[in-house]
Order: C-alpha cells, then sequence, then structure tokens
C-alpha cells in the first residue's frame, strides 16, 4: 500500500534534495527527538543558520520527515511500498536509500511512541439492567410507564467504574437499531476497505 502525501507534504519534503545526505541524517534525528520531546525552536533556529535558510523551512523540512516516517510506520507498509513512496517525490537514488533505512532503523520506536500517545478509553466490563413500571399514581389511576435502568460497569488502567443510564423502552429500541444498522454497514465492502486502511 503506498503512502498519499499532500501537495504540501511534498513540497516540505522537496528541502531534503537541496541539502547533502549528512544534513537529512541529522533531520532524521531532529525527527526522533521531536516525537519524543516535542518541538524545539532552538534546534531550528541552529540548523537554519548553519544551512542558510529561515528556520520556518528546517521545520517544515523536519515536518515533512516526521510525518513520512509516522504514517508509514503507522500503517506499517513494506520495504518495496516505502520505496515507492518515496520515489514518486524524485529523490535520488542515495537519498531514496537513506530514508529507508531511517524508516526501517525508527518504525519500532515510532509505533511504540505512537501507541503510548493513543487516548486510553475506558472497555466494557459487564451491564446491570433493571425494569420499573408505574402503573398508577394520585393523579392518575390507570397509565403504564415503563422505565428501563441500566448500571454500564466500565474498566480503565485496572479500576472500575459504573454508570448509571435511565430511558424509556421505544428509545432504547431506537439505539439498538441504530446500532444494529451501524454493524451491517461494518459489513460492506466499503467500510472493510477502511478498516483495512487504518490498521
Amino acid at each position: 500500500m503506498l503512502l498519499v502525501l499532500s501537495e504540501e507534504h511534498k513540497e516540505h519534503l522537496g528541502f531534503l534534495t537541496q541539502v547533502e545526505s549528512s544534513v537529512v541524517s541529522e533531520f532524521g534525528r531532529i525527527a526522533m527527538e521531536f516525537l519524543r520531546k516535542g518541538t524545539n525552536p532552538k534546534i531550528y533556529e541552529g540548523a537554519a543558520r548553519k544551512l542558510n535558510v529561515s528556520s520556518e523551512t528546517v521545520q517544515h523540512g523536519v515536518e515533512g520527515l516526521t510525518y513520512l516516517l509516522t504514517e508509514s510506520s503507522k500503517l506499517m507498509i513494506s520495504e518495496i511500498d516505502f520505496q515507492d513512496t518515496v520515489l514518486i517525490l524524485g529523490f535520488s537514488e542515495e537519498l531514496n536509500a537513506l530514508l529507508l533505512q531511517l524508516y526501517l532503523d525508527n518504525r519500532k520506536e515510532i509505533r511504540s511512541i505512537l501507541s503510548e500517545l493513543a487516548p486510553k478509553l475506558p472497555s466494557y466490563h459487564s451491564l446491570e439492567w433493571r425494569l420499573d413500571v408505574q402503573l398508577a399514581s394520585r393523579s392518575l389511576r390507570q397509565q403504564i410507564k415503563p422505565v428501563v435502568t441500566l448500571k454500564l460497569h466500565l474498566e480503565q488502567n485496572g479500576s472500575q467504574t459504573a454508570q448509571i443510564l435511565q430511558t424509556d423502552p421505544s428509545t432504547l429500541l431506537h439505539l439498538i437499531q441504530q446500532l444494529e444498522q451501524a454493524l451491517g454497514e461494518m459489513k460492506t465492502n466499503h467500510c472493510r476497505r477502511i478498516v483495512r486502511n487504518i490498521k
């Protein structure tokens, strides 16, 4: 699977053709530092002074390289697909080989950094439910007013929390229909293709 780059990213990566391979290796190191610790404007300014370009140009180059490495690592694209992606950019063979080596050396670390950045969402543990029906009140002798009470137990980082939800049966049926429709939608070829590309 090839990685699709926008024109802006191609423009940012185009700066790498104007510098030597040692500078590209340094940009790779800066990109990894950017992923580990965040942005550092002083590094961009120092590199810009050495290269006689604006710090914004250096920043765009590093960010373009970071995007290339993170998206490739996220999708776990193969060596051949990575080479084909970079080949579209029109780089020299030496630069292509350098970027490939940079990707292969760092993809495991990038994936671990990305997994740490992903939000830790609560997961389902169990569900308790109760159906209450009010048959009459002082003002109305004959009425049927059903209420479904759900106690949803969630687990996050080893600790459990409970959420209490209350609804009437018609709203609950509508919710069930919508969820079944969403599950049915997931079985279509279009959604399967999207999910396959996300993984």
